[in-house]
């Protein structure tokens, strides 16, 4: 049996405030294609389909469009809701959708999807987003039987006990989906998560490896970069870049071969990447006329300039020569920083500059839109007008 391992596609996300559904639309598109081209069985998705809980009409139109065009080429889907899903809404109709080879699994427990091939049965289990807080309310009887689901691993734990107990009710090869949080390898070595961190308690969200131990092949989502944690044990990342910080060069899916006795291969697979991200950094005139960036003008560029004084207008500048310049930082060199008093140095500026720069200080040096400056503006004349009618 062959399958293919993807995760967090966050339908709906944008990069930096640009929409991005264009795009992830093409690489989906791409996605089917390696279906077709590399006979695959099933395809895995492990969670974060949706970037919010209440996605958009056309954000479910591209789900539809994508699961149709993997459908068109010969594989089923098994997915289970991630942290940004809403499993009610993502697992809506799933006992329909299932007749027509689109399994979701959005709650547990949850009985396994089972696929045969000239082996045998091979069954996939979807372990949804588990959130602690919601199982304790959702299963309250689980505290009387001394089971601790207060912790991500103990959630984790007390899923993977079950789906132990199916297999060894009905021993067959397995497949599990988790879209979860393992913090280290099985050799200790820690997993480089350079994905959009969520709120959480010290420690509370990472899940011991060890538990999916057994199993001949684990298909984990969350994290936005390719991880081996094991031979058997894999991140996909996301199929798109969904923000500068994901500085891994690869998107695309893991090709997951079993046989008879289990896991065979695991080949990593590219896919399309529509636009890459680029991080450049000087003067702002160096920049603009710097030959050796020919080439880049439709990439994603986050500028970090070096100027010893801020030049005036500095994104709508970078924007004529990269459209998609999306964040803009200021990195003196270290005896050019301000040694003024924030007082000091905001004496005699514009308020709607003042207000522009520290919003795009707080939002990861992103500047205001259009939009949002005339908002501002209109706010800051209403509040002068206030004073001088005192």
């Amino acid at each position: 049996m062959r399958l293919i391992h993807t995760s967090d596609w966050h339908v709906g996300r944008t990069f930096h405030r640009h929409r991005t559904i264009e795009h992830l639309e093409s690489v989906l598109t791409g996605l089917a294609d390696l279906v077709r081209e590399h006979d695959v069985d099933a395809v895995l998705v492990a969670g974060d389909l949706f970037d919010l809980s209440m996605p958009a009409a056309e954000h479910f139109d591209v789900l539809d469009r994508a699961f149709s065009r993997i459908r068109d080429a010969g594989a089923v889907i098994v997915a289970t809701p991630g942290n940004h899903d809403s499993a009610s809404r993502l697992g809506f109709q799933s006992t329909w959708a299932a007749k027509a080879g689109v399994h979701v699994i959005a709650k547990w427990p949850s009985e396994p999807v089972v696929l045969h091939d000239d082996h045998g049965p091979v069954h996939l289990f979807g372990v949804p987003y588990l959130e602690p807080s919601a199982l304790r309310v959702q299963h309250p009887r689980l505290a009387e039987q001394g089971v601790d689901v207060s912790t991500a691993d103990g959630a984790v734990s007390w899923a993977m006990g079950q789906i132990r107990e199916a297999l060894h009710d009905s021993p067959a090869r397995s497949v599990v989906l988790a879209h979860c949080f393992v913090g280290r390898t099985s050799t200790g070595d820690e997993v480089v998560d350079d994905a959009p961190k969520d709120i959480t308690v010290g420690g509370q969200s990472l899940v011991s490896a060890s538990h999916f131990d057994g199993i001949d092949y684990t298909a984990l989502g969350h994290i936005h970069s390719r991880q081996r944690i094991t031979e058997s044990v894999r991140y996909s990342g996301a199929p798109l870049y969904y923000s500068f910080k994901e500085s891994s060069p690869h998107r695309g899916v893991w090709l997951v071969d079993l046989d008879d006795a289990g896991l065979a291969d695991v080949t990593w697979l590219d896919l399309p990447i529509p636009r890459r991200t680029r991080t450049i950094r000087g003067e702002l005139e160096s920049l603009l006329a710097d030959a050796s960036l020919d080439g880049t003008e439709d990439e994603w560029i986050r500028a970090i300039l070096t100027d010893a004084q801020r030049p005036a207008d500095p994104m709508s500048r970078l924007q004529k020569r990269w459209p998609n310049c999306s964040t803009l930082q200021f990195e003196p060199p270290e005896h050019e920083r301000e040694s003024r008093t924030y007082r000091e140095r905001v004496a005699g500026r514009r308020d709607i500059d003042v207000v522009a720069e520290f919003a795009g200080d707080v939002r990861e040096n992103e500047p205001l839109t259009e939009l949002e400056r005339s908002i501002v503006e209109a706010a800051l004349i209403s509040v002068a007008a206030e004073e001088a009618a005192r």
